[in-house]
């Protein structure tokens, strides 16, 4: 039961920890001491070895790390036109050593949003030049336009009409996803918290009182994205990761995913799904029985957040007990996050990042046969 095509048996969301000759480049650019060229040659030459670090390792996909991005959504979604930043909304991250404050930038819409530029091409053809396996891109969900900022966020002046807003995005990203597709990309992943997020009811009652039905919201998320990548090549596979935060080794919401599990399921009209399942705060498999025939579920049972290897038959366990919702040959495996949304990185060891790695190609490789 091997796959020839992704999402593969043993795959995983993208990002890597970034190496220290990285950061300190980064840190260099940002101190005038480094130019933009120079940077990037850095970024070259660690996505370099990145790429020969996943291809040694076993896996099939293979990213460039994330290692050119500060953060996982903000770096791809401020090149679109009309998209800006403004302060931040503090975040409490929870973690197993306690409570971590943060506030990234909050998305803001100015102005009408446009694609007036290649975003990820360069990034992608760089990465395909260095690869002898599959070339996975992941960019930022179109939902992260609007769910953290709400009405708030968007311009009244350029979007009177939110009908008009998400058919902007949805336009921006079926020119980015052609363009990516124009290059030669065949898988792309698209990293949404926030249907995840409904799925908590602290952050469904936030949605309630920046004016939205956390109810709704769902449906009209699975409209958007569906209409981002309407057009796309009938062999490219999209998939879309869900993830409850991911920062220095943190979360930010919890709960199971039944709140959402029939829209996403069904309604939503990608590939596959990389959903987190690595402890008690995602829930149970249940939800599974609404994935139809077709449709491929990456099981995120292995941890990006601890350094404590899970066990190989622990894995087999709950990989038996979620086939019991759904076939077994629609399963795959992963991590359940990146390792680095963000250039901080989790509050884990490198030797760690690749002993998962590890265990998640040799448990495929159990299980199924191959990655």
């Amino acid at each position: 039961m091997t796959r020839g095509k992704p999402p593969f048996r043993a795959d995983h969301v993208g990002s890597f920890l970034r190496p220290k000759a990285l950061l300190d480049a980064r840190d260099a650019h940002k101190a005038g001491t480094l130019d933009a060229g120079a940077l990037r040659s850095v970024e070259d030459a660690a996505i370099r070895d990145i790429v020969r670090y996943q291809e040694n390792l076993g896996l099939a996909g293979i990213t460039d790390g994330e290692f050119r991005r500060t953060y996982f959504h903000i770096d791809f979604l401020t090149r679109l036109s009309g998209v800006t930043t403004k302060g931040g909304i503090n975040v409490s991250f929870h973690s197993a050593g306690g409570n971590v404050d943060f506030a990234p930038p909050v998305m803001q819409v100015a102005e009408k949003v446009r694609h007036d530029q290649p975003i990820q091409r360069a990034d992608f053809e760089f990465l395909r030049s260095v690869v002898t396996r599959t070339p996975k891109v992941s960019i930022p969900s179109p939902t992260m336009l609007h769910f953290r900022g709400g009405r708030g966020a968007i311009s009244r002046d350029a979007y009177p009409d939110l009908d008009a807003f998400y058919a902007d995005v949805a336009q921006a990203y079926r020119d980015e996803i052609a363009d990516l597709a124009a290059a030669g990309c065949r898988y792309l992943q698209l990293d949404d918290t926030n249907l995840a997020y409904l799925c908590d009811e602290k952050m469904c009652e936030g949605a309630r009182q920046r004016g939205d039905d956390p109810d709704e919201l769902p449906r009209r998320y699975a409209a958007l994205i569906n209409a981002a990548i309407a057009g796309r090549p009938s062999d490219m596979t999209v998939c879309v990761h869900l993830c409850r935060g991911n920062f220095k080794s943190a979360w930010a919401a919890e709960g199971g995913y039944e709140p959402v599990a029939e829209v996403l399921f069904n309604e939503l009209a990608v590939d596959g799904y990389f959903l987190e399942y690595d402890d008690a705060r995602s829930g149970d498999f249940a939800p599974l029985r609404h994935v139809p025939k077709g449709k491929t579920v990456v099981l995120g049972l292995v941890s990006t957040k601890v350094g404590q290897l899970e066990s190989k038959d622990d894995l087999k366990r709950r990989i038996d007990m979620a086939a019991q919702k759904v076939p077994i040959e629609q399963l795959c495996l992963s991590p359940q996050c990146g390792f680095s949304s963000t250039v901080h990185g989790n509050d884990i060891a490198t030797e760690s990042q690749t002993a998962k790695l590890a265990l998640v190609v040799d448990t495929a490789r159990d299980v199924w046969g191959g990655v």
